[in-house]
């Protein structure tokens, strides 16, 4: 080894960080057995901060900008290291660089349904994802509480903490939002604003900004989606109930009638019954749900429910008639059923 690289190989004249990729956050200058030569020169670029450490002390900070390093220069450093006014002689301390980039599309998401209290439903379940991103802003503080001296620290290192942040704070983003959860897709905007101004003080404290939190779907589970869109079917129906509940039972009377035919039946008196109870069950459906969705307009409705017009009643008297006929009706149900409309004409 030569003498000139027996001195390259001691002194550092030059510090400074080129990112050779994304996703570091904190790198420490390769010293090795060097030191740091008396008017060396750093480099800070723009995005970076780089931070002297002198015995696992944090020193002097440096922001973007070229640096002669003298006492003048190190004023934090020379008052540790009791210098004079100058110092002559070559000296060790950590440097460490920090990058200021914004970290963009950062993911997160609930992995369980998260439950939440709803002004509409009570309590829901819902799922949310989308991303964010966030930068380094207090390099002595992320130092002090992440990634002391290590080599290097980089976003994955951050990745679980950070998206375990968000996620806690969900529920108090939703309360402060005040928007129910049928509303949420409609405010996205707004509930991924409440995410980050109440996940934002936690993030300080590891010395880092949250930048921006966008929310891009909020979901149920799978079973509550079902609830919720026959919910979302009633309230179409609205005050057409009545209609609705006569049109369910006009289409399931030809499927009675097929089934006596041979084909998965359980028989004349089977097929009967069946004609019989799906008249019974629209009925008392229609009663139920009217009152239901209609508490106030209850009397009207269940009377309206219990009558039967007369043209009613000898549609379905031709209906059993022709069911008669085919044999599917013996003469005696034939009669009781026809005994049981006329009454309901009196």
């Amino acid at each position: 080894m030569g003498l000139f690289d027996f001195i390259k190989k001691q002194f550092i004249d030059v510090l400074e960080w080129i990112e050779d990729g994304n996703g570091v956050l904190a790198w420490r200058y390769p010293m090795a057995d060097n030191e740091i030569q008396n008017g060396a020169v750093l480099t800070v670029r723009e995005s970076q901060m780089a931070v002297f450490i002198n015995e696992g002390q944090i020193a002097d900070v440096f922001g973007p900008g070229r640096y002669t390093l003298s006492t003048q220069t190190l004023p934090v450093l020379t008052y540790l290291r009791n210098w004079d006014k100058l110092f002559a002689s070559p000296f060790k301390s950590d440097v460490i660089f920090f990058s200021t980039r914004q970290q963009i599309d950062q993911r997160w998401g609930t992995q369980q349904p998260v439950t939440l209290r709803d002004k509409d439903f009570g309590a829901v379940r819902l799922r949310a994802f989308g991303n964010y991103s966030y930068r380094l802003a207090d390099p002595k503080l992320f130092f002090k509480e992440i990634s002391g001296t290590r080599e290097r620290y980089g976003v994955e290192d951050l990745d679980g903490q950070l998206r375990g942040l968000l996620l806690q704070h969900i529920s108090d983003a939703v309360a402060q939002s005040g928007v129910p959860f049928l509303d949420l897709a409609a405010n996205q905007v707004e509930f991924a604003a409440q995410i980050k101004a109440v996940s934002a003080p936690e993030f300080a404290k590891l010395g880092l900004s949250l930048d921006s939190v966008t929310l891009q779907n909020v979901s149920l589970p799978e079973e509550l989606q079902k609830i919720l869109d026959q919910k979302i079917g009633m309230g179409m129906i609205g005050q057409n109930i009545g209609q609705f509940m006569q049109y369910q039972t006009a289409q399931a009377i030809p499927k009675f009638a097929e089934g006596g035919g041979g084909h998965g039946g359980s028989g004349i008196a089977g097929d009967a019954m069946g004609l019989g109870a799906g008249v019974a069950l629209g009925q008392v459906l229609a009663q139920n749900l009217a009152q239901g969705l209609a508490p106030q307009q209850a009397a009207p409705v269940a009377a309206a429910a219990q009558a039967i017009s007369p043209d009613q009643v000898m549609a379905t008297l031709e209906k059993l008639a022709d069911l008669k006929a085919k044999g599917i009706l013996t003469e005696e149900e034939f009669s009781a059923k026809k005994a049981e409309l006329l009454r309901k004409l009196v």
